[in-house]
Parts: structure tokens; C-alpha cells; sequence
């Protein structure tokens, strides 16, 4: 019987069998965004995958200091895809980054966090497996604008299909622009993006990336939705990178742009991502049962630590200052963080689409779509399993729309922060479920407060806004 190639064999095979010029290494920096660089083929041998390739750690976001910047990138076997948006034949590989005095993983590298969090939920012996299925809404305009100078503030986005151009004179018009709040699943010629969302799948198909739907959404102005299939934490992670990088770079290849920015059109909704959950053991689903929305006592346990601990989970679920602009009543975004079935309105929602239990699970739809999926992931599995490990009870269910709801009525039920700057303070106040296992540690926590109110609290705190001289300027 021929012995069977190993991940190396595998990846240098592929290499020379399909004439591959380059090697392309990414890798995620600290706030949630993929960062690369390339290398020849021939310089990637079997001494690669072990010794990795050094790169300054002081040029990434939130890392080494200038004077401590040496790091090493490892390559993950497993994440190889070919990337056809180079045009010299290119894999990429998905990398692991790594001190190169003691090659052991670095602690604020988002994959090696997301590794940890698995590797704990393991050692609970509470399940062995946490499923991840993220919904990432995006906007795909014609044309994007934005500058910021000492004297000026502006930025202007279009999109062919947006309501705002029924007037305009386009040599003809033809006037098939989704109305406000109506997006959701028109039929073309309204729905005019369908053939690149089918071009965008049958991409992500290639790389190995199972795509259970794609649909226009709600908003006008070219909101889309792509729907991938669970997986496991780490690749759920790294296909949702893959999966942005691919549907941007479709859309760039057809003279458009995306953005996975929550709230880029005023007073129409914005891009969440919906982030489905659950525990497995033994190939067995784990929150199936007789409870409310057939639902075991572990799932309702395991909701009731994201609700207590959700104030500080949205400092990485949703963790820039325009998520906020998202979370208000009104645009489907929940607010209220209470649990029910079928309701969007509520902060978690379970499904009922199945009766199937392994399709049992909880969805947590505070999130956005900017957030670094290592660590939105391995934080929501951090809470659901303080959850658990603690008995919370997620008290009773919130079956009624809640944006119909009188004040009085949701006077007790408590609610997301308002801004990024409460998240974070949440966050300062509410992080001992998230250190457990060595998962995250107090430095990632206090480098991503300190990052995010350093580069982006305090500089949105300085900057007029324009809207700002509408209100004051004649005062």
C-alpha cells in the first residue's frame, strides 16, 4: 500500500503539478484585517513548514515594538487555495505567527487565540467541537469618495441601482431601483447585482468554500448577502477572510466596490452579520432538547452567558464607532438583549427552520461584519460556555416584536451599549470569562481597549463633523 503524502507533500505537489510561480503567505494583524506578502515558489521546501519566514512585527497594528520587531510566519497546510486574483499562477496559505526566539506561538496573533479557544473548550469535556456560521451583509456601490483635511469632511457613496438615482439622468433610466427598506429578494431587473453575487459563489466554491444561498438584502444601494455553511471556530474564521477577499477582489474585478462597513447609507438598514453557534461532542449536537424552542438545557444555558456577558462581547463583535450607527431601534439590528425564537427583533434568536437537531442552535445577530472573526468567535464561545459552566439562566423569552413594544413594557429588559466607548468599558469590567484557558490574556484585552480608543475613539472625538455645521454654523 503507497504511504499517504503528508500536508507539506501535498502543498509542493500541487505546486510543481500545476506550475505555480508564487507563493502568497497571509496572515491576520490585531484589529481584523488580512495582511500578505509574497514569495518565489522554489523558496517554499519542507524545512518552510517548520521554520517559517521572518517579517518586521513592528509595521503591524497593534504588535511589536520597533525595537523588538523580528517574528516568523508559519504556513497552515490545510488553508491552501489557489488565488486566482493574482495574475502569475499563486496559491496562498493561511499563516500562524511566531516568536522567533522560542518559536512559540505569538499571544496577540487572533489565530493563535482562536486555536486556544478551541483547544479549551476541549479540556471542559463539555463538547469537543463549537460550529460557527456567520451571515456577512455587505453594500457594493459603483462609486466611492472620501477625504478628511484640517479644513474639510466629506465622503459620497453611489451606487447604480440606489433609490436616490430614480431622477437622475443615466441616458435612459430605467428606473428599477429597490425602494428603501424593500430590498430584500426582488426578482431582477430590480435586483440588478445577481449575476455578479453568482460570480462571487462559483469563486468561493473554487477555493473549496460551501455556499448555502446569495441574495439581495434589505437596503437600497446594493446590499447582498452570501450565506457560507458552518464549520468548525478556526475555519469558519479563515473562510470568512477568505471569503471577504474573495468577494471583494470579484467586485473589483468588475469595476465595483464592497464594503463590509455596518452603516455606510444614512436612515436605511445597515450590514450585520449574524453569527450561528453550537455545541458538539462526540459528532452529537448538544443543544437539542425538550426546553423552550426545542432547545436543551445547555443551549439555554449557553445563551444566557451571551446575554449577561454581551455588553462585553460587542467590543470585538462589533468594534468600530460606525457598528454603533447599526445597533439603533428600528433597522432589524437588535438592541434589546433578550432571546426568542423567530424574532429578529431580539438579540438572540433560535431558528426554527428545522426539526432536525443537529440544525438546533442559537444565533447571536448583534454582530457586524468588521469584527476579527478569531476573536468575535472564540469571545461569543467564551461567554456561551461561562454560560454553562455557571448555570445562567437566560430568563424568559421575548416573543413579541420588541420595536412594537411600549417603553414601560421594556423597561427591565436591558439593552447593547450605545457606543464603542461603553463596549469597551464594558469590556475593562467584564473579561474574567474570556481568560480562562489562557484563551485571551490580559494584554490582548488592555492592547485592543487601548488600540481601538488611541486610533479610532479619541481621533472620531477631534474631528467636526459635517452634519455638525448643519446644527451650528449660523448659531
Amino acid at each position: 500500500m503507497a504511504k499517504s503524502k503528508t500536508g507539506e507533500e501535498k502543498v509542493l505537489s500541487f505546486i510543481k503539478s500545476n506550475k505555480i510561480k508564487f507563493v502568497d503567505f497571509k496572515f491576520m494583524d490585531f484589529p481584523g484585517q488580512w495582511q500578505h506578502f509574497t514569495v518565489p515558489a522554489m523558496q517554499l521546501t519542507p524545512k518552510s513548514f517548520k521554520e517559517g519566514f521572518g517579517f518586521d512585527g513592528s509595521s503591524i497594528r497593534g504588535w511589536k515594538a520597533i525595537n523588538d520587531s523580528d517574528m516568523i510566519l508559519i504556513p497552515d497546510v490545510n488553508t491552501m487555495f489557489l488565488d486566482r486574483f493574482i495574475e502569475a499562477p499563486t496559491i496562498s496559505l493561511i499563516c500562524d505567527v511566531h516568536e522567533p526566539a522560542t518559536h512559540e506561538k505569538y499571544s496577540r496573533c487572533p489565530r493563535n487565540i482562536a486555536q486556544k479557544a478551541e483547544a479549551y473548550l476541549k479540556s471542559t469535556g463539555i463538547a469537543d467541537t463549537v460550529y460557527f456560521g456567520p451571515e456577512a451583509e455587505f453594500f457594493i456601490f459603483d462609486n466611492v469618495q472620501f477625504d478628511t483635511t484640517p479644513n474639510s469632511s466629506f465622503y459620497f457613496v453611489d451606487s447604480e441601482e440606489g433609490r436616490w438615482n430614480t431622477g437622475k439622468d443615466e441616458n435612459p433610466n430605467l428606473g428599477y431601483k429597490p425602494r428603501y427598506k424593500e430590498g430584500y429578494f426582488p426578482v431582477p431587473p430590480t435586483d440588478s447585482l445577481q449575476d455578479l453575487r453568482n460570480e462571487m459563489v462559483l469563486n468561493l466554491m473554487d477555493t473549496g468554500i460551501e455556499i448555502e444561498a446569495q441574495h439581495h438584502e434589505v437596503a437600497s444601494g446594493g446590499q447582498s448577502e452570501i450565506d457560507l455553511k458552518y464549520e468548525s471556530l478556526l475555519k469558519a474564521a479563515d473562510q470568512l477572510l477568505m471569503f471577504k477577499y474573495i468577494v471583494k477582489n470579484t467586485a473589483k474585478k468588475n469595476n465595483k466596490s464592497v464594503t463590509f462597513m455596518p452603516k455606510p447609507i444614512q436612515s436605511d438598514n445597515g450590514s450585520g452579520m449574524h453569527v450561528h453557534v453550537s455545541l458538539w461532542k462526540k459528532n452529537k449536537p448538544l443543544f437539542a432538547g425538550t426546553g423552550y424552542a426545542g432547545l436543551s438545557e445547555m443551549g439555554l444555558y449557553f445563551i444566557g452567558g451571551i446575554l449577561k456577558h454581551a455588553p462585553s462581547l460587542l467590543a470585538f463583535t462589533n468594534p468600530t464607532t460606525n457598528s454603533f450607527k447599526r445597533l439603533v431601534p428600528g433597522f432589524e439590528a437588535p438592541v434589546k438583549l433578550a432571546y426568542s425564537q423567530s424574532n429578529r427583533s431580539a438579540a438572540v434568536r433560535i431558528p426554527l427552520y428545522s426539526a432536525d437537531p443537529k440544525a438546533k442552535r442559537a444565533e447571536f445577530r448583534c454582530p457586524d461584519p468588521t469584527a476579527n472573526p478569531y476573536l468575535a468567535f472564540s469571545a461569543i464561545m467564551m461567554a456561551g460556555l461561562d454560560g454553562v459552566m455557571n448555570r445562567i439562566d437566560p430568563g424568559e423569552p421575548l416573543d413579541k416584536n420588541i420595536y412594537d413594544m411600549e417603553p414601560e413594557e421594556l423597561a427591565n429588559v436591558p439593552s447593547t451599549p450605545g457606543s464603542l466607548s461603553d463596549a469597551l468599558k464594558a469590556l475593562a469590567d467584564d473579561h474574567e470569562y474570556l481568560l480562562k484557558g489562557d484563551v485571551f490574556t490580559e494584554d490582548v484585552i488592555n492592547t485592543w481597549i487601548n488600540y481601538k480608543i488611541e486610533n479610532e475613539i479619541k481621533p472620531m472625538s477631534l474631528q467636526p463633523h459635517p452634519y455638525e455645521f448643519a446644527l451650528y454654523y449660523d448659531i
